[in-house]
């Protein structure tokens, strides 16, 4: 048999097995040697045959219990070959795997001790949908942006260098991946910085999104060229007839001229890593091979593997961005439940066209998330308005910029987790030259099931002390196209932070409406007490409103609206006749919303005491909103509690309290 370690394509076209129509069917025919899987080492105890049914029971497990829990299902399906051939050949935990994202690592964690805990992943007290260095000693290096693998393989690549030690790093990135300018400063350094490292470019043509960019068609031209495939082939037949370490390095030397006389500047090559590839990602045999082959390597190299996304689940290759990740679904059709009522992305989409219908100069940026900022429900309305940039949150940034300096208005969608990835050109290429860029911050606040890594908890406190930049929270959706009318209509940076998922359902306006900048919204009037719901949580504020008039006191509620500036009359209004101020914001509370009151009122000389109600000073760990929401605090019951002391009339005014 032809066991080449490169070049698995037949007449240049990636072999690919039929998906598995019924997945369940195909179980019980299998045996079951999952549940035999205790740790990576077990994997070596099986033949290839064995290992190709436990990549198909891998599936099966994965398809049935993610479709209870939901999560990222299609980056998973696709790299089970690579992380079973992995596995089998390094050993972890001394060997380290360095997972970029690692929203693709639910493989890796069934096969290091934690397949029995797959149905809690995501779930409350359950494994993290991510890789998590307190969860397993398997966990080398926790993630959840793109663009740091190679980065961080690199560094424990030089301190084992250092240190003398022997073990083997390798970084598993997508395709995408190397859209992120953090992976080139990365392979920047590579061949400089050590003689041994091993990265797999997990090639599927897909984040979340399809690929945009030369990178992703510089990929594909390489993966299509015919003259590769047919010196793979060659390779191959040469390795069959010779074989031994003489006829490797003969073919290898044969691969680089032809490679130098396909493309002089060969990306990869050119970096100082070795290029093999493109192979076949579910080959399993091949891909053991290769493996054992790259071990022994004494360079930097690289194995371009070509992956299918969903690959086993029908419903997954049909609709590849719907099941990167999701929530749960029916595992034989693949249907999810829709609620039918609108999300604040969905809302902010609408309302962009809207806007841009009115407005030539109306620009929509977003950085490889169409999808999850539902900008690809603008496009079809604005294709030429409408620009994906790639996993690129820096260059987004400044390209808004650059055309906000050529008089176009750029609505520029970014997750607030990911805009931390850009706070320099926030500052230094916009708010500096006070531009008139409008950051659309989604998922600000608590983003539940994806954990620390996709909480939007620090955006106030990043971006409240740059000067030149508005900053505005809506309590609703119709205040959210208000919002967004108001800062088309401002000079100036500005930056809307609104939740995940569906708002309370607030009628929409038939047009939005310009709303003064720097103006509070008084929802009802009170004299003891008066407390500011800021966004999502206004509702909140209500509630406490409500439990403090059962108890025969009268509560002000206040809708901030702007976080910068602050309505700081209004507020010391209140502040003077109010026994405390109360503040509720999905936000830290270091440096957040209640710090801009309480900031204020000490400029003012106010010492009226104020509760803040926001997440305290630490990483919040994943789980439901609510279930979070109660055991950190954030929530009218603890607001009651810290109001206590201030429910008997006549009590001094003393210091401010937090939780």
């Amino acid at each position: 048999m032809e066991r080449p370690h490169w070049g698995l394509f037949n007449s240049g076209q990636l072999v690919r097995a039929p998906p598995c129509s019924n997945t369940r069917t195909l179980w019980n025919l299998m045996g079951n040697f999952l549940d035999s899987i205790r740790s990576p080492a077990d994997l070596r105890k099986l033949s290839v045959p064995q290992l190709e049914s436990l990549a198909q029971e891998i599936r099966e497990r994965l398809i049935v219990t993610l479709s209870k829990t939901g999560g990222h299902l299609g980056p998973n399906l696709g790299v089970v070959e690579l992380t079973l051939a992995l596995h089998t050949v390094f050993e972890t935990p001394k060997d380290k795997f360095v997972f970029d994202v690692s929203h693709q690592a639910y493989v890796h964690k069934m096969l290091t001790g934690r397949c029995e805990r797959l149905d809690t992943i995501r779930q409350p007290g359950g494994l993290n949908g991510f890789m998590l260095r307190t969860e397993s000693e398997h966990d080398c290096y926790g993630a959840g942006h793109a663009g740091t693998a190679l980065s961080a393989a690199l560094g424990m690549a030089v301190a084992r260098d250092l240190a003398g030690g022997k073990e083997h790093v390798i970084a598993l990135a997508g395709d995408a991946a190397f859209t992120n300018g953090i992976s080139f400063e990365a392979l920047n350094n590579i061949a400089d910085q050590t003689r041994r490292l091993i990265v797999v470019l997990n090639d599927n043509e897909w984040s979340i999104d399809r690929n945009v960019g030369a990178i992703a068609k510089y990929l594909h031209k390489i993966v299509t060229n015919q003259h590769v495939s047919q010196l793979h082939e060659s390779a191959a037949r040469l390795l069959a007839r010779i074989g031994g370490k003489g006829a490797l390095n003969v073919v290898r030397r044969a691969e680089e001229a032809a490679k130098g006389m396909l493309w002089p500047s060969f990306l990869f090559e050119e970096f100082g890593l070795t290029y093999y590839g493109p192979v076949d990602g579910h080959n399993l045999e091949q891909l053991i091979e290769t493996f054992r082959f790259l071990k022994q390597q004494e360079r930097p190299v690289l194995l371009h593997a070509i992956t299918q996304k969903g690959r086993g689940f029908q419903p997954a290759l049909d609709k590849q961005k719907k099941f990167h990740g999701l929530g749960p679904y029916d595992p034989e059709t693949g249907k999810t439940e829709t609620a039918g009522q609108r999300t604040y992305s969905e809302i902010f989409a609408e309302t962009l066209v809207r806007l841009a219908n009115e407005n030539e100069k109306i620009v929509a940026i977003t950085a490889a998330m169409p999808n999850g900022t539902a900008l690809d429900l603008f496009r079809p309305h604005h294709p030429k308005k409408y620009f994906d940039v790639g996993i690129a949150e820096e260059h987004a940034v400044i390209f808004a910029a650059g055309m906000a300096t050529q008089g176009f208005k750029p609505y520029c969608a970014i997750y607030s987790t990911f805009l931390q990835r850009a706070f320099d050109p926030v500052v230094h290429d916009v708010c500096l030259q006070n531009l008139p860029v409008v950051f659309c911050m989604d998922r600000a606040g608590l983003s539940g099931d994806d954990g620390p890594t996709h909480h939007g908890l620090f955006d106030i406190a990043y971006l409240r002390g740059v000067p030149n930049i508005v900053q505005m929270a809506p309590t609703d959706e119709d205040e959210l196209a208000d919002m967004m009318y108001t800062a088309m209509l401002y000079n100036g940076p500005s930056a809307i932070r609104y939740p995940r998922g569906i708002g309370p359902g607030a009628k929409m306006k038939q047009h939005p409406q310009a709303l003064e900048i720097g103006k509070a919204e008084v929802i009802q009037e009170g004299d003891d007490f008066a407390i500011l719901g800021l966004g999502a949580l206004l509702p909140m504020a209500k509630d406490l409103a409500r439990s403090l008039e059962q108890q025969g006191y009268s509560a002000a509620v206040i809708n901030p609206r702007f976080i910068k500036p602050l309505d700081r009359e209004l507020i010391a209004r209140y502040a003077k006749r109010a026994t405390a101020l109360v503040t509720f914001e999905d936000h830290v509370l270091m440096g957040g919303f209640g710090s801009v009151v309480l900031e204020a009122l000490s400029e003012m000389g106010i010492d009226t005491p104020v509760i803040r109600i926001g997440w305290p000073d630490r990483f919040i760990e994943h789980g439901k909103v609510d279930q979070l929401r109660a055991r950190h605090g954030v929530s009218v019951e603890a607001a009651l509690e810290k109001l206590a002391p201030y429910m008997k009339r006549g009590v001094p005014r003393l210091v401010a309290q937090s939780i």
